[in-house]
């Protein structure tokens, strides 16, 4: 396989800039309300809790 060209390595650092820009104030947004938003660690520690219960489930039984 080719290694990139230069204007190729140029295009695609000018669209990860443009994306950069057309994200941030949706990104920044996002952050604000995550900071004021209330802790739901039950919400997240559940789920994760039952996926590892039927990961050794699986492996009990293989």
């Amino acid at each position: 396989m080719e290694s990139p060209q230069t204007w190729e390595i140029l295009l695609v650092g000018a669209l990860v800039v443009l994306l950069i820009f057309v994200f941030r104030p949706g990104l920044k947004a996002a952050l604000e309300q995550s900071r004021h938003a209330p802790k739901d660690w039950a919400g997240l520690l559940f789920p994760l809790a039952l996926v590892v219960a039927f990961v050794i489930l699986l492996l009990v039984l293989a």
